[in-house]
């Protein structure tokens, strides 16, 4: 679907996966890398909650994560 590295569609799936980790390689197609992105931000938000937000700058560093991901697919 996205051919290109700096394509407009990977600079949209990174936004996507931005606020929603694993959305972004969702809509490009890898189900694989959307669902682990999907099931480590479920992980780590809970984390988050349970420590009274002391982890939470994991859960961040996972969505700067997730978009790049989305941002450098070459396909």
């Amino acid at each position: 679907m996205l051919k290109r590295q700096g394509s407009s569609g990977n600079v949209i799936a990174a936004i996507a996966s931005f606020f929603i980790p694993g959305l972004g390689q969702l809509t490009q197609g890898r189900l694989g890398s959307a669902f682990f992105f999907l099931i480590v931000t479920v992980v780590l938000w809970t984390m988050t909650f349970l420590s009274f937000g002391l982890l939470g700058w994991l859960a961040g560093v996972n969505h700067i994560w997730s978009s790049y991901n989305a941002a450098t697919w070459r396909g």
